[in-house]
């Protein structure tokens, strides 16, 4: 397209992983940072140099394909979605991106991209997601029956068309798509509301309500409004949507279902140049390069801060601004899950990261060149196991290696894949009592008396084993050999197959005790 050639690129050598992949040349426009271009060649399905054309005309030739009308209706429609991804507003999922046919369509909208000086482009963000839901209808009617089967998520809230053969219904579900939110705390920063405040949670309420309500006209039904909407001249924008819904045409053919939700973290949020995907709070004021987000520097006007009077403030000991947790991002999932069709996982409110594991996300914590750790010889019924670690700058954990004497190939690498899996996650923050949950206690393979550890006597598999000695050396909890829902377990007793055992206290007529027989 001639609108891409025009554009200002730059290009950057760059790696999918920053860790250990290879390097790979990518062009990307010049306002998008290094993040976006490791997330575009994520997405690619070539190998070798990756420029911006090759990367964004998979989906826009799909969508081209599958206009109605005339070609230059359909190249209209991919200028404008290109507009949208330049100005990093909308964007195509993954499936999408590369342009399956095969995989139901959808696409992620930045909301805090329509926010600015404290407005929010109501109109602009109605264009966008009516754009958004005409394209998807548009692709579904032409490629609904090359889905690869795939079960809805959900039940349509709408009846089929009575008037449609039962042929017709099974070929064509009723959904068409996603729609997906993403960055919402950096929006409301933008509008100037706390994440963690009642004007925040209704704020957000109110953009979900509004983006299902645009997803489902002439589709479904539409969920009340919240009752409340801080946000100055969006009330009116909700007013006239609801309108239009009340003197719908009830005679017009229902439209396929567009599913809402909020997004999950990926490389279409980066894209999009997010700074926390979905509704989840931004548990950080810095990014990635260590500066101050353009969220934190919004937060901080409405505030009545500049940098330089936050970080006096800060140093007096007041705090400028007062970062969500937990208890916050699980307040706003109660809030917006009645207004969309899709909800993340539900947080956890009793999960507390250290400070080591508190990561942005995304990043990962690089171990030091010179690694300090501990190394066990040890034995497990017989059998010889190593088992090593390394650890951060700062004595926690960070990497585990478990090399077992014996075994066939298969099994060395399992617990191969074992170790790389479990020091990624501890390099990404995930806590260690989470992985000594999980393992501690599996039952299976080599088990029995241990030999060489004072943390365990016996156990009953090598992870039980290894997961155990980890708890008690870097967590100081030490736990029992059996643990409180197998001490009944026949399995772990003294005497694991008894079937005609009689019982002791029993006898025969002449006082004599029966005799046991005992299967080993």
């Amino acid at each position: 397209m001639e609108t891409i050639k025009a554009l200002p690129l730059r290009s950057v050598r760059i790696s999918a992983d920053p860790d250990t992949g290879p390097l790979g040349s990518v062009t990307l426009p010049i306002t998008w940072d290094d993040v976006a271009a490791r997330a575009m060649l994520d997405l690619s399905l070539s190998q070798g140099p990756l420029t911006f054309e090759d990367a964004v005309m998979p989906w826009l030739t799909m969508i081209q394909a599958n206009i109605s009308g005339d070609e230059k209706l359909g190249v209209d429609r991919c200028r404008e979605f290109l507009d949208l991804l330049l100005q990093r507003q909308v964007a195509p999922t993954a499936g999408l991106w590369q342009g399956q046919h095969d995989r139901q369509g959808g696409f992620i909208v930045n909301v805090a991209s329509f926010c600015g000086h404290g407005s929010f482009d109501g109109p602009g963000y109605i264009a966008a997601l009516r754009r958004v839901c005409d394209t998807l209808r548009e692709i579904h009617a032409h490629t609904g029956t090359q889905l690869n089967g795939e079960l809805p998520l959900f039940d349509s809230p709408d009846e089929a068309d009575i008037n449609a053969s039962p042929l017709e219904d099974t070929l064509l579900p009723r959904r068409a798509g996603t729609l997906l939110l993403t960055n919402i705390d950096a929006a409301l920063a933008a509008l100037g509301f706390d994440y963690d405040s009642d004007a925040g949670r209704d704020a957000a309420c109110y953009i979900a309500w509004l983006t299902s309500s645009v997803a489902r006209q002439n589709a479904g039904p539409v969920p009340l409004p919240p009752t409340a909407c801080p946000i100055a001249g969006l009330a009116s924008i909700g007013e006239q949507i609801r309108d239009e819904i009340d003197h719908a045409d009830d005679s017009l053919p229902s439209q396929p279902l567009i599913e809402t939700g909020f997004s999950a973290p990926g490389p279409i949020d980066c894209i999009l140049g997010v700074d926390a995907c979905g509704f989840a709070p931004i548990f950080s004021p810095l990014n990635e390069n260590g500066a101050l987000r353009a969220s934190t520097l919004a937060r901080l006007a409405y505030k009545g801060f500049t940098p330089e009077t936050a970080l006096a403030a800060a140093f007096a000991g007041q705090a400028p601004l007062t970062q969500p947790d937990i208890a916050a991002h699980l307040a706003m999932h109660r809030a917006v899950a009645g207004f969309v069709d899709r909800m993340p996982a539900r947080p956890d409110p009793t999960l507390v990261l250290s400070p080591q594991s508190r990561l942005e996300r995304g990043q990962r914590r690089l171990l030091p060149q010179r690694l300090n750790g501990v190394s066990m010889r040890v034995s497990i019924g017989g059998q010889r196991l190593y088992l090593r670690t390394g650890e951060f700058d700062d004595g926690s954990l960070g990497e585990v290696t478990i090399n077992a004497a014996r075994g066939n190939s298969m099994v060395k690498g399992l617990i191969d894949s074992l170790n790389q899996a479990v020091s990624i996650g501890l390099q990404y923050g995930v806590p260690l009592d989470v992985y000594v949950d999980q393992f501690a206690y599996a039952r299976y393979g080599i088990g029995g008396t241990v030999e060489g550890d004072a943390a365990a006597n016996h156990a009953s598999s090598i992870t039980d084993y290894v997961f155990r000695s980890l708890s008690e050396t870097y967590l100081g909890v030490k736990l029992p050999d059996i643990g409180p829902e197998l001490e009944h377990d026949p399995m772990t007793s003294a005497d694991p197959f008894l079937p005609f055992e009689a019982n002791s206290e029993s006898s025969d007529r002449d006082g004599a005790h029966r005799q046991h027989l005992r299967v080993v």
